[in-house]
């Protein structure tokens, strides 16, 4: 437990995070909690491998593109920054927050980075195209899912 002390956010990186993420500083600190409860290694950061622990994503038929999500290319750790930075990307939008500041970047969870964020889902390859087979690959996933849930019913 003592290396968790040394991870506690500040206030000053919560502020951060808050104008970066629009999440509040409740929503950090809660965040946070579930963050450093699934870093088994207590380092700071989380592999795939703790993510694939989160039951939700294991039985999601995405499950393995939002982990992906979540690791820019050629990393495989992902700090609590990085994590709340996906995060975000899942967020309402709130009409308020379009007008807030004109100079401003445009916030995370806006219908642009939205519609980004999910286009990336399905390219796999990263070259800026979904082809037909990276499609196929989600239908066939969806439908395995769709017919084992309607099997468990039956």
């Amino acid at each position: 437990m003592g290396s968790r002390a040394s991870t506690l956010l500040r206030e000053e990186e919560i502020e951060e995070i808050k104008k970066e993420t629009g999440f509040s500083h409740s929503q950090i600190t809660r965040l946070y909690s579930r963050f450093t409860s699934l870093d088994k290694g207590e380092n700071g950061t989380l592999s795939r491998e703790d993510f694939q622990r989160i039951p939700e994503l294991a039985i999601n038929p995405l499950g393995d593109r939002i982990i992906n999500a979540f690791f820019p290319e050629g990393e495989d750790q992902v700090n609590f920054r990085g994590f709340m930075r996906t995060l975000a990307h899942f967020r309402p939008i709130e009409d308020n927050e379009k007008n807030k500041n004109p100079t401003a970047s445009e916030p995370l969870n806006s219908r642009s980075n939205k519609l980004l964020f999910a286009f990336r889902l399905y390219d796999l390859d990263r070259d800026d195209k979904i082809s037909r087979d990276e499609l196929l690959q989600v239908l066939e996933k969806v439908d395995v899912e769709q017919k084992m849930s309607i099997r468990f019913l039956h």
